[in-house]
């Protein structure tokens, strides 16, 4: 009976999704420039979620922990916080919209869902390094 029951599991996982024509559907796959037709799976969406997700781990890591606490004590100037946080926020940024571009591919049920969570990850990001650019200038 279980056997049964893992065939139509991986029957339902692998059968393709009808693309959503809902007008707001349809101006996000514009926006991200997604092609007509082209689909990805809910792997390759799952795998580039988490790629940003360990990109922007790794920012905070680097400019919360390692760049006040580390590098001072190794003795590197405390200046350089601001040109590798820059540096590593547009990374971030890149990976997101890159994710978010491969859910909307997939037409991932929850892609409205982390559309707007990676949105607001972006407007946060977007804010660090407008004051990152500002005290680079200044």
């Amino acid at each position: 009976m279980s056997a049964t029951a893992d065939t139509t599991t991986e029957a339902s996982s692998v059968a393709p999704r009808v693309q959503s024509n809902s007008p707001a559907d349809r101006f996000m796959r514009r926006l991200l420039r997604l092609p007509e037709g082209k689909t990805s799976t809910d792997a390759e969406a799952r795998s580039a979620f988490q790629k940003s997700i360990v990109i922007t781990a790794c920012r905070c890591i680097v400019m919360y922990l390692v760049l006040p606490f580390v590098l001072p004590i190794v003795g590197v100037a405390s200046g350089v916080g601001p040109a590798i946080g820059l540096v590593i926020g547009v990374l971030a940024m890149i990976a997101i919209v890159y994710s978010i571009r491969r859910f909307w591919r997939a037409d991932h049920p929850k892609r409205w869902h982390y559309t707007v969570f990676a949105s607001v990850i972006i407007g946060f990001l977007i804010y660090l390094s407008v004051k990152d650019i500002i005290e680079l200038t200044s």
